[in-house]
This record gives C-alpha cells, sequence and structure tokens, in this order.
C-alpha cells in the first residue's frame, strides 16, 4: 500500500518501521511483541494495522528492508566512490567497524529465521541487498580501471563476487565466534589481490 500513500502517511510508516527497528535490535526479534513496538512508537493497534494489514509478518519484511537498506547506507559515502586504492581502504575500515560493532547478532538474519526465507518478499530482499552490493563493488572495479589503476582485462564481475563472497564468508564466521579476524582477511586478501592485478600498470 506503499504507493497510496501521502507524504504524511509515509513518515508515519517509516517511523513506525524505524521505531519496530530499534526495539527488535535491543530485545531480538522473538521476545518482542506488537504491542511494544506500539509502545516505543506512540502508535494505536488500528493505525498499525492500516499500514501492516497483515500484521507482525507484514511489519517484519518491512523491518527486514530497512535493515538491508541500512546494510548499505553504514557503508557510504565510501561504497559509492571506490575510485582510488585510498578509498577501498577507508571503505574496508567502514566494514570491519560496522560488524565489529555489531558482534554476534545479526538484525537481519534474526528478522529472516522469524519471517522464513520462503514468505513471500522475503528472498527478493536478500537477493537485491546483494545484487546491489556486488553492483556497487563492481562500479569501484571499473573506477579503478578508468583510472589506469586496473587493467582492462580484469574480470570485473568476477572479482566484484568474490569480494562480496568473502566478506559474507567473514561475516557468518564473526556471527559464530564473535571474532572478526575473518572478515578482516578476507578484505584485506580480496583488496591485496585486486592491487597485485594491477601492478606494473602505467
Amino acid at each position: 500500500m506503499g504507493g497510496k500513500l501521502t507524504a504524511k502517511g509515509r513518515a508515519t510508516r517509516s517511523r513506525i518501521v524505524e521505531g519496530a527497528s530499534a526495539v527488535l535490535r535491543e530485545r531480538g526479534v522473538a521476545s518482542v511483541t506488537l504491542d511494544d513496538i506500539m509502545a516505543r512508537t506512540g502508535t494505536s493497534k488500528s493505525q498499525l494495522f492500516h499500514y501492516f494489514p497483515a500484521g507482525k509478518d507484514e511489519l517484519l519484511l518491512a523491518v527486514a528492508r530497512f535493515e538491508a537498506e541500512q546494510v548499505l547506507d553504514d557503508q557510504q559515502p565510501y561504497l559509492g566512490r571506490l575510485d582510488s586504492w585510498e578509498a577501498w581502504e577507508q571503505w574496508r575500515d567502514v566494514v570491519i567497524r560496522r560488524y565489529e560493532a555489531q558482534g554476534d547478532q545479526c538484525p537481519l538474519g534474526s528478522l529472516f529465521f522469524q519471517i522464513g526465507r520462503s514468505t513471500p518478499g522475503a528472498r527478493a530482499i536478500v537477493v537485491e541487498l546483494m545484487h546491489r552490493w556486488q553492483e556497487s563493488l563492481a562500479a569501484g572495479i571499473r573506477a579503478l580501471q578508468a583510472s589506469g589503476g586496473l587493467p582492462p582485462d580484469v574480470d570485473v564481475d568476477v572479482r566484484a563476487a568474490a569480494l562480496l563472497a568473502g566478506i559474507q564468508g567473514g561475516v557468518s564466521i564473526l556471527l559464530s565466534t564473535g571474532r572478526s579476524a575473518h572478515l578482516r582477511a578476507a578484505l584485506d586478501q580480496g583488496i591485496a589481490d585486486l592491487r597485485h592485478a594491477g601492478d606494473g600498470v602505467g
């Protein structure tokens, strides 16, 4: 129903989603009730069901979309301007700080565990997130090629996919162990491999 909302309605819906995200992060998805979310956001039950007619699952799906957007937003402005090796190192530092601060809790993963990846729209959120993330990395590699930092024969899509896979693997291990060493290694090696591909260029 997002397309039918007025500007005020969109703002109210966004406020509910952001408030729900905050309380879910604090207390965990499994233990939070709609009453908790209504209390946090100052929303009545009729208001909540006006914006989310299907109830909690629909709201959780909206929060999952918000959390997925945050994954990319938290990497800006660096993810959007990977046009130098310095920018790549700054981006690397931001990614590590984000996930070290998050620790062994993953709001997005918890949401998908609660609503189920088979829920209509849930898988699409993950697919879209990964697609946009990989495309941003690919754009950065192309920027390096355009500036002469990388040769034109570097396989951009493969390199971007490998970087993203390394990040996701490192994050998975961090979630299991609370340690970021593997995430650091994946990023460091991925960037080092890119640098090596550019050795001798120019």
